[in-house]
């Protein structure tokens, strides 16, 4: 459900926005989009797992408060990051 850390570093190297950013909102959100990504194929097939959903309601939420942030400091930014994630349609 979680992650590999090779993945984790893979991520980290396209989002950042310099050498060594391991913090912006933009590594934080594609991590965060990965792991949601994970657990929604893991619910296709443990339906009852409510624990784990609470967790990806958790994760859910901290993306939706990384992007209204990114948002609400740099437009221009938070357009290229759903783009490159395909977050809305």
């Amino acid at each position: 459900m979680s992650i590999t850390a090779e993945r984790k570093q893979e991520l980290i190297k396209e989002f950042a926005t310099c050498e060594g950013d391991t913090g912006s909102p933009e590594v934080q959100v594609a991590i965060l989009t990965t792991r949601i990504i994970n657990l929604t194929e893991h619910f296709k097939t443990h339906k009852k797992d409510n624990h784990s959903r609470r967790g990806l309601l958790m994760l859910v939420n901290k993306r939706r408060s990384l992007l209204g942030y990114l948002k609400s400091k740099d437009e221009a930014r938070y357009q290229k990051l759903i783009k490159r994630l395909g977050l809305r349609k």
